[in-house]
């Protein structure tokens, strides 16, 4: 049978994973929240310019 906690003590995370980690945190990616206030304010700029 496996013994979890003896298999969590032996975890050590991949150097890949956490170099991943960084790369990912330190960009400033664009989310579907951003392109939605986006597409508003451009639909607005449109509408005002009409």
């Amino acid at each position: 049978m496996i013994n979890f906690e003896e298999e969590l003590k032996k975890f050590h995370p991949s150097l890949e994973v956490e170099g991943a980690e960084d790369a990912i945190y330190n960009q400033d990616l664009t989310d579907m929240a951003d392109l939605l206030v986006k597409m508003i304010k451009e639909s607005e700029e449109q509408e005002s310019a009409e």
